[in-house]
């Protein structure tokens, strides 16, 4: 029997996972609460996620790149997360190490959040 699970269901599921903030990270945060020490910049996204078909199949949710982001801690950006600015944290991804200086500004790429169809 094949697996399937529709792309309805696996765009509600990356929709119930969304944040609507974002935070540039000198590490990665374990949970919401360890997400304020490790903020180097961030802000509230500047759209909603597009969703799309995945890369290789499923779907995905691709946030736009963001810029002109304020810096607020020197250190050096490995990690972006997602976050809804109050206590839940959606999504943590890598990102290339990059120093970052207070009192500057950040630019962000695009980047996917994707689930891969069943197996």
């Amino acid at each position: 029997m094949a697996k399937a699970i529709p792309d309805a269901i696996l765009d509600a599921m990356l929709n119930a996972s969304e944040g609507t903030h974002f935070a540039i990270c000198s590490s990665e945060p374990a949970n919401y609460a360890a997400i304020a020490a490790a903020t180097l910049a961030g802000a509230a996204l500047s759209g909603a996620p597009t969703a799309a078909a995945g890369d290789t199949n499923g779907r995905k949710n691709t946030y736009a790149a963001e810029t002109g982001t304020s810096i607020t801690a020197s250190g050096t950006a490995t990690h972006v997360v997602t976050h809804n600015n109050s206590d839940t944290m959606y999504l943590v991804t890598t990102c290339t190490s990059q120093a970052l200086t207070s009192g500057g500004t950040v630019d962000t790429n695009a980047f996917d959040h994707e689930l891969a169809d069943p197996t």
